[in-house]
């Protein structure tokens, strides 16, 4: 018994922070520089609500371990920061500084978290990031505004309030949400998210020029560049040209913006890390090893990076080091582009080749902690990692979604038998070669259902129910509408509805039927499947015997087995029904009661029991 309550604690712990508490620290790691004080109230942020939550959430399950080393990413980033500590033996310093030891686990930390994040709760990713940069667009408004007004020649923007105190640095961060803004307009269908979306952009467009910075206008035109790549629309031949006319402007209005200050002292920098770099090619001059670069041009200016990223990584950990730190830039373009079809992919890899050509001329810290340089590397990296292992677990979906115009769907449904209608037309519908169309219509643009269509929901719920040997209806495609409506088309299940086979049986065999579907609940709710509309109408009884689900939209699958307090309100939407109150809870309650048993423990079962008596229903 102790251990049963032992083992249930652990599990609302381990739902308790997955499903709440890394959606925060996400969240707060994308918006807080906009408006802390300081870089250290990130930090804690940052190691209180993601990094620390998502350690334990690992040594709750170490299983979470397995499935994170069997991505390439993660494994790369092992590689390069287990050669990094090694470095420390020919550190020049006799002391190395412990917080070099913590900085690569809280890095993999992100890297774990956004596996955990968006496996289990992959339909906050959209929501958080819309958030974030929604907080960045409002910020960056006013700072934009109160810059215009006070402008002088010669200013540039820094950030004003928050974090953000440097022109450069800050710009990072502008263009890590200016790349997410230009996904949103390339990515979606919606008409009323494209008129907010454009302004958004423009705003984010701005604001980076204002930073007097140019090493961001190279980093978005290779991801302008990379985006239309990867898309290759219609929308991508306009991207093309607003960026041809806007470096025409740019070049005919501000010129100086980009000539003013020439290099910047670029060549020299890097000639004089290459010379430094040539002492040790291999290994490296060690993780913690300080660089300083005098600029002779500049009156003794010294610099303490070598303003690239490969270049720092050269520098510090040699040819060695770098090899799995290029495989990670590699391998996440290559799956971006590989995964193309799925938009998160899209922004994901957008955002590693944002980074990238940052860090052609900014940087040169490899391991560090929270701070602007995440945005341009780590960020993306963990966002790749974190979809990829979330779709090799079939948490997000691999299916595409396809455009369908109207005369198509037309002559899809000119002899289609409709099975369901609403108001405003047909919902379910089975075609003439037998599959079905189920159709969900579109929600205002501030919902849950315009970040993740019930469409989607559907064939991912589907996908892993499948996965979890409860079989559901065979996806075969989804489908965007004209009207922002959204489709599914499907193999439905054979069989008759639960309700319906009841109907069909004298008492004794529906006895046993009902027993045998107590078993099926309690197995639902062991393995964290919680349906919000389960019913007798929407579970079939297959030709072989078996139950199956449909009408899955409205479901979720949690971490753990259901708490007791979700599968007592799983039972009280069923005592909705008239005719499913009858049988299970009246008539029938003793069979169901005695299958749920057969599976779920002896408390979960007295929960139930205590709330179908409590609700004083008179037995036949």
């Amino acid at each position: 018994m102790h251990s049963k309550r032992l083992m249930y604690g652990s599990n609302r712990v381990f739902d308790f922070l997955v499903l709440w508490i890394l959606p925060i620290g996400l969240l707060l790691l994308l918006s807080s520089l906009f408006f802390v004080t300081n870089r250290n109230v990130l930090h804690k942020f940052y190691y209180a609500l993601f990094s620390a939550p998502t350690l334990l959430l690992l040594c709750l399950r170490p299983r979470e371990f397995k499935e994170l080393l069997r991505e390439p990413l993660a494994i790369a980033f092992l590689v390069f920061s287990a050669w990094a500590l090694i470095s420390l033996f020919w550190s020049p310093e006799q002391h190395p500084d412990t917080d070099l030891f913590k900085r690569p686990l809280h890095t993999f930390m992100l890297f774990a978290g956004c596996g955990l994040l968006l496996h289990y709760r992959n339909e906050l990713f959209k929501p958080i990031f819309f958030s974030a940069a929604v907080i960045a667009l409002v910020v960056c408004l006013c700072n934009l505004v109160a810059f215009v007004k006070g402008f002088e020649p010669g200013m540039r923007m820094i950030g004003g309030r928050g974090a953000l105190d440097n022109p450069l640095l800050s710009s990072h961060v502008f263009g890590f949400f200016c790349v997410y803004w230009l996904y949103v307009c390339m990515t979606t269908q919606r008409l009323s998210v494209l008129w907010f979306s454009v302004p958004a952009l423009a705003i984010m467009t701005a604001t980076v020029l204002a930073t007097g910075s140019r090493t961001p206008l190279v980093a978005l035109t290779l991801t302008i560049l990379w985006m239309t790549f990867i898309s290759r629309n219609r929308r991508s031949a306009l991207l093309i040209a607003g960026m041809v006319v806007g470096a025409a402007g740019l070049l005919l209005f501000y010129p100086e913006l980009i000539t003013n200050r020439g290099s910047s002292f670029r060549f020299e920098l890097w000639s004089m890390s290459l010379q430094r770099i040539a002492e040790h090619p291999w290994i490296g001059h060690s993780y913690d090893s300080e660089l300083y670069l005098t600029l002779a041009l500049a009156d003794g200016y010294q610099l303490r990076e070598p303003h690239s990223f490969a270049l720092g990584v050269l520098y510090y950990v040699g040819i060695i080091g770098f090899i799995p730190w290029i495989f990670m830039l590699g391998w996440g373009l290559y799956k971006g582009l590989k995964e193309r079809a799925q938009p998160l992919f899209i922004l994901a890899s957008s955002l590693l080749m944002y980074g990238i050509g940052a860090g052609l001329t900014e940087g040169g810290g490899i391991l560090s902690r929270p701070k602007e340089h995440w945005f341009v590397l780590w960020i993306p990296l963990a966002l790749i990692a974190g979809l990829s292992i979330a779709q090799r677990r079939r948490s997000v979906l691999r299916m595409p979604v396809q455009a369908l115009k109207p005369a198509a769907f037309e002559q899809l449904c000119s002899h289609a038998h409709v099975i369901e209608a609403d108001g405003l037309g047909p919902k379910v519908l089975r075609l003439a070669d037998g599959r079905f169309l189920k159709v969900f219509r579109p929600r205002r643009w501030y919902t849950s259902g315009s970040f993740n269509p019930y469409s989607e929901r559907f064939a991912s719920n589907a996908e892993q129910l499948r996965t979890l040997g409860i079989p559901t209806p065979q996806i075969l495609g989804l489908y965007g509408l004209h009207d922002g409506s959204s489709a599914v088309i499907y193999s439905p299940l054979p069989g008759l509805t639960l309700r319906q086979a009841l109907q069909s049986l004298d008492s004794s065999l529906r006895e046993s039927l009902i027993e045998r579907f107590g078993q099926f609940m309690a197995q639902l709710h062991e393995r964290g499947v919680y349906f919000r509309s389960l019913h007798l109408g929407n579970v079939l009884l297959m030709d072989d015997g078996e139950f199956g689900l449909i009408d899955i939209a409205d479901l979720r699958i949690f971490p753990s087995p259901l708490r007791n307090a979700l599968r007592q309100r799983n039972l009280r939407h069923m005592q909705r029904y008239p005719q499913d109150r009858a049988w299970l809870f009246e008539t029938h309650f003793e069979q169901l009661a005695k299958g749920y048993a057969a599976v779920a423990s002896q408390g979960a079962t007295a929960k139930i029991r205590a709330q179908v008596q409590a609700l004083a229903i008179p037995s036949a």
